[in-house]
């Protein structure tokens, strides 16, 4: 067979493939329809603002037993999502000035008292000492009937008082004189439920 006849012969074979491939094919309609779906995640964002310009909610000298401080703190919660309860974690390290606190605590010298959160108009909403105060509720501990109900919404705040007092408990104090107590407070904000979207 001749170069010809192979080209001829190659040319034929590829041309019954063709119409073998055109004769499977069926017609039929055909509808496409693409959509585009998405989620977007809230947020939850908390901050506080205490008295003065660091935000720290409470920072004094010079106490003495019987002294006593009111402070004024916002919860704001600055996120799209609705708060259902804020739990606050307390922390704090005592700087024994004199090296004689002989195994008392300072912390449990000062009395915290949650007084009022003017957005639940609720009142005496928790008091301990700084050495019980673990992790509590700070949003919904008390409301009464016409105040705003658990939780902080988006873009809203709760306004809270607090009372600090290093306790007079009659006796000898004498070991903390020139102490001082390092406090961290820290603010965990936690979702409300889940809902049908």
């Amino acid at each position: 067979m001749g170069i010809k006849s192979k080209l001829t012969a190659g040319i034929l074979t590829g041309a019954m493939a063709i119409s073998l491939i055109g004769g499977g094919t069926y017609a039929y309609f055909n509808d496409v329809e693409v959509n585009n779906s998405s989620f977007a995640a809230g947020t939850l964002d908390i901050n506080v603002a205490g008295n003065d310009a660091a935000n720290a909610i409470i920072d004094v000298s010079n106490l003495k037993p019987g002294d006593y401080m009111l402070r004024n703190f916002k919860l704001n919660n600055t996120g799209s999502l609705d708060v259902s309860k804020v739990l606050l974690t307390s922390k704090y390290t005592v700087a024994d000035a004199n090296g004689n606190n002989a195994g008392a605590d300072f912390g449990e010298h000062i009395r915290v008292k949650f007084l009022h959160n003017y957005d639940k108009n609720s009142t005496v909403i928790y008091e301990t000492t700084l050495k019980e105060l673990g992790k509590t509720d700070v949003v919904n501990n008390l409301y009464s009937w016409y105040g705003e109900r658990d939780g902080i919404k988006a873009k809203s705040s709760d306004d809270l008082v607090v009372l600090f007092e290093f306790a007079d408990n009659g006796k000898d104090q004498n070991v903390f004189q020139g102490d001082s107590l390092k406090l961290e407070w820290t603010f965990d904000a936690k979702q409300t439920e889940g809902t049908l979207k």
